[in-house]
């Protein structure tokens, strides 16, 4: 009997999970492939930089601007210009986020005794942390070769290099072998530890704060309720993306070079990264120091902050509200 509630909970689990991740994903599907394409733009992302290569003589970028890529890409591209590289993406967050609240869950239940998702949020804060992080990184493994298609469908432009995610895939595996496939994972796995981590311990944390907060306010009332409404839960996974996404941003730019090395993009999006242009993670993140300065580091940080707001909260929810539901019809 105890076996068949956990198989039940672990579907619920990975259900509730690969809907919000799909839902979050195909809503800030815009803001994420502005993102990725800041990202892998070797030359300056803002006018004020762009003003002082202009000085030194070196004045060619196709995104400058949020507002500017936006145009650009409504105006080449069309609407489906913002989503794509959306199909590989929803095939990697869907199975990301159902392996990740599936092995977040057990860890949990592992580390209270208890399977019962109120007793999770008594947590401690590191054993949060920890079990977010270690669902990362399983969740990564389990998902990373459609991560790495979605980046390279998004960020080529027009004209397109590939026309579809099983050109990619095959060029991809023709011409690097099933290790192309994994391109950029050792940045992945070293970003998401913190990121993971970061973000599950902080929207514990936060939830715990809102917690505390409507008992405050329900000692003074007449009829208190202690129970988080679904606003404080749009909060607490608005701060928790936020917080997680500013951290460990510069490991995300470094991921998305070495996912688009030697790809061949028409000469207006600007110089093409070289085949084996990053010796490894370090060197990758040393060389975009020393060429692009630190604000090479934190290309595309306003979209990616502006993205991870949302998306962490309508993942949050759409998982809690989901995860209810399954839960009320399969007991």
């Amino acid at each position: 009997m105890e076996e068949t509630g956990q198989l039940k909970r672990a579907f619920i689990d990975a259900s509730a999970g690969a809907i919000s991740g799909g839902i979050s994903r195909t809503v800030t599907s815009p803001l994420d492939v502005i993102k990725i394409r800041f990202q892998v733009q070797l030359e300056p992302t803002t006018q004020w930089a762009l003003l002082t290569r202009t000085v030194c003589g070196n004045s060619n970028s196709k995104y400058t601007g949020m507002l500017q890529a936006s145009r650009d890409i409504l105006r080449e591209e069309g609407l489906p210009g913002f989503w794509r590289g959306n199909v590989p993406a929803l095939l990697m967050v869907m199975p990301y986020t159902a392996i990740q609240f599936a092995v977040l869950h057990k860890l949990k239940t592992f580390a209270s005794g208890s399977s019962k998702s109120e007793d999770h949020v008594n947590l401690s804060p590191y054993l949060s942390y920890i079990s977010g992080a270690l669902a990362g990184c399983a969740a990564t493994v389990g998902s990373y070769p459609f991560d790495l298609l979605r980046t390279i469908l998004a960020s080529q432009g027009e004209p397109k290099v590939y026309p579809n995610m099983r050109a990619a895939s095959v060029d991809i595996f023709r011409t690097r072998g099933i290790r192309g496939l994994y391109s950029g994972l050792t940045p992945t796995l070293v970003e998401i530890v913190p990121y993971a981590g970061l973000q599950f311990g902080t929207y514990d944390t936060f939830k715990r704060w809102m917690m505390a907060w409507n008992h405050l306010r329900s000692s003074n009332a007449i009829h208190g309720d202690e129970q988080v409404s679904s606003f404080q839960l749009f909060i607490c996974g608005l701060a928790a993306g936020t917080c997680a996404k500013a951290v460990c941003h510069p490991l995300d730019v470094v991921k998305k070079r070495f996912q688009i090395e030697g790809l061949q993009r028409h000469p207006r999006y600007g110089a093409q990264l070289k085949p084996h242009a990053y010796k490894n993670m370090y060197d990758g993140l040393r060389r975009i120091l020393i060429e692009e300065g630190w604000a090479g580091l934190y290309k595309g940080i306003v979209p990616s902050v502006i993205k991870a707001a949302p998306a962490g909260a309508v993942t949050f929810v759409a998982y809690e509200y989901t995860s209810d539901w399954l839960e009320s019809k399969l007991t």
